[in-house]
């Protein structure tokens, strides 16, 4: 090994006398004569020229370069060649035990490694390093004048990123420190960075929040933490493709950015931090708010958020869409303290916000973590309500208006919880969707009709049409066409059967094999009803969707008498399905009142407690198919 020279003085000289090793004229560390690059080499290794050419890599001049050799010359000459290439942060030891220490206070961005030292060499080290959770992804350049390919070998197995022989080529070292603390910086941007649209990720935005919630704890300041979920982005994914979703969701992120960024140094930025945007998750963003004053002042940036990703794209052929987003709020420290509490209640002020509409925003409330634990602790519990005979399927008539008669029967889903709780129909099978019970309650629902018309028919009476409620919010089109298929294999008769589908994706977002399955039932003789229209149905589905009736929305019967508004838009739905030869059916016709403005009007069917209460099958058959067809007398 080459050691110092004790009468030479390179403070004095800025030079160093190299003692060569016995038999050999050259020096351990650099080759003779390149000890010293040209100005035009210093620039070309320089950082600065490497961030030119190197886009991607920022700050490689800022670096921490940290060497361990336990002789004193190799260390000098290459901080003097290092500093001269640009780099500001150099760090070393001579004492291979300090080695580790040093680096727990100080992680290096690379590590330059002798390997033969005494009482610990750099093979000891490198084992270290691997067994350190801290460490182990320290980029390690071995620097040795070892000629023993085992120990090169055990090198590389222990971590070694590179290895480079003594005596050292200058140049070939500081090629070898920017490619490896590129690498470096490019392997931490990718674990940092969202590949789609480049803005920092999930674990970005974690450690950030943390940092933020850690200053304004110190502070006494308030923030917040806004996710922004694209609405219905997956009937996009369904009906257009991934790539015309993913084109969509870099669209929203260079829009919602812009705005994030006219905001720093804002009323919303704090001493440290200005408000960041970031990829979250799928089709979720996310947004830190550092600082403000009252749940007002973020309320305008928040609206300013809905707009810029409000989007619109058109496709040839297609109509033009527009596509908006949602926000979810949490407040810190006054809706919780920690980094995933709030994440958690801002995504769960997100999904009340999409349940109550698009392009809304919704602050989060204690009663959303109630509600979230509540369906939590009954979606475990659905699961076994099945075989707890928890379950039974009810009917509920519907009505001529103009005879009176019965025409029809819709089944409804109740369960009677242990508690005494009843939970039934729509909100049943919402969480049965968000539990994945869905398409094991739709064919239980099936099998129950297919029952309870057997037995009806055995009795001599003679059975109506059946409506069963079908959500596509969470089961495809297709594998609903199956179960009904599988029904009338069983010995349904498909005139006697109606699909009531509710939670529809738009028409042009109906996969050919969806829409064909459907029709394929159609044709067979299965009548097909466009549900709560009005609400999660629409006149822009019918323009595509061939179905046989439309059924109004309860929330119209509702409000019947007590907006003119709501009676005028019952009327133009009702002339409406008439011009289209649709059945038009309302529903929640809850008293008499209701029932006398819709018949006074020409209205077609309707259903509701107005007619009774919902019934079982054998109940539901005493009450109405043993009348003989005699008209049904309306309850109020």
């Amino acid at each position: 090994m080459a050691t110092r020279n004790p009468n030479s003085n390179p403070s004095a000289t800025g030079a160093y006398e190299l003692d060569t090793e016995p038999g050999s004229t050259q020096p351990t560390v650099f080759a003779p004569g390149e000890d010293k690059l040209s100005e035009h080499e210093l620039r070309a290794l320089s950082p600065q020229e490497m961030i030119w050419r190197h886009r991607s890599v920022t700050g490689l001049s800022e670096a921490l370069i940290m060497m361990v050799d336990d002789e004193l010359l190799n260390i000098e000459m290459t901080q003097a060649f290092l500093g001269e290439a640009g780099y500001k942060h150099f760090i070393e030891t001579q004492d291979p035990e300090q080695a580790i220490p040093m680096m727990r206070k100080s992680l290096p961005g690379v590590l330059l490694l002798d390997l033969s030292m005494p009482k610990v060499s750099g093979l000891d080290i490198l084992a270290m390093m691997r067994d350190d959770a801290a460490l182990r992804h320290v980029p390690v350049i071995v620097l040795t004048s070892s000629i023993d390919p085992q120990i090169k070998l055990k090198a590389l197995s222990l971590g070694a990123m590179d290895f480079l022989s003594k005596p050292v080529d200058p140049s070939e070292l500081g090629l070898r420190i920017r490619n490896t603390l590129a690498a470096n910086a490019y392997r931490d941007f990718l674990g940092h960075h969202d590949a789609l649209t480049g803005l920092a990720n999930k674990l970005r935005y974690r450690k950030a929040a943390a940092e933020v919630l850690m200053q304004a704890a110190a502070n006494g300041v308030e923030g917040a933490f806004l996710h922004i979920g694209v609405d219905s982005l997956g009937r996009i994914n369904d009906a257009l493709g991934r790539t015309v979703g993913d084109q969509l969701l870099q669209r929203i992120a260079k829009r919602l950015a812009s705005c994030v960024q006219t905001e720093a140094h804002g009323e919303l930025s704090s001493d440290q931090h200005n408000p960041t945007l970031y990829r979250f998750d799928g089709d979720e963003f996310a947004v830190i708010v550092p600082y403000m004053e009252g749940i007002h002042s973020a309320a305008a940036f928040i609206n300013r958020l809905l707009e810029e990703a409000t989007v619109s794209f058109h496709r040839s052929g297609a109509p033009e869409v527009f596509v908006t987003c949602s926000v979810g709020v949490s407040v810190f420290p006054a809706d919780g303290k920690d980094v995933d509490v709030l994440m958690r209640n801002a995504g769960l002020a997100l999904r009340h916000a999409k349940q109550a509409g698009p392009h809304r925003y919704e602050f989060f409330s204690p009663r959303f973590n109630e509600q979230a634990l509540s369906r939590l602790d009954l979606g475990a519990e659905l699961r076994h309500a099945i075989g707890r005979d928890e379950i039974e399927l009810v009917y509920q008539p519907r009505i001529e208006l103009a005879t009176g008669r019965l025409v029809a029967a819709q089944a409804i889903l109740r369960w009677k919880h242990g508690s005494g709780r009843v939970i039934e129909g729509d909100a049943l099978m919402d969480l049965a969707g968000t539990t994945e019970m869905d398409m094991i309650l739709t064919e239980w629902v099936f099998e129950q009709v297919h029952k309870h018309s057997r037995n009806w028919k055995a009795a001599g009476l003679q059975p109506v049409p059946v409506g069963v409620k079908a959500s596509l919010a969470h089961i495809r089109a297709r594998d609903l066409a199956h179960l009904v298929e599988g029904a009338i294999s069983s010995g349904i008769d498909p005139r006697f059967l109606s699909l009531e589908m509710q939670q529809f994706a738009a028409p042009e977002s109906l996969a050919p094999r969806d829409a064909a399955a459907l029709a394929a039932l159609r044709r067979k003789g299965v009548r097909l009803s466009l549900d709560r229209f009005g609400s999660s149905g629409s006149v822009a589905q019918l323009r595509r969707l061939a179905v046989d009736e439309i059924m109004i929305d309860a929330s119209f019967s509702r409000d019947l008498d007590k907006d003119a508004s709501v009676q005028a838009m019952l009327l133009g739905m009702g002339d409406l399905a008439r011009r289209l030869r649709l059945t038009c059916v309302a529903c929640g016709v809850d008293n008499a009142q209701q029932g006398a403005f819709l018949k006074k009007n020409g209205w077609d069917q309707a259903q509701g407690l107005a007619f009774g209460e919902p019934l079982s099958g054998i109940h539901f058959a005493a009450r109405w198919l043993a009348r003989n067809g005699k008209p049904a007398r309306a309850a109020g």
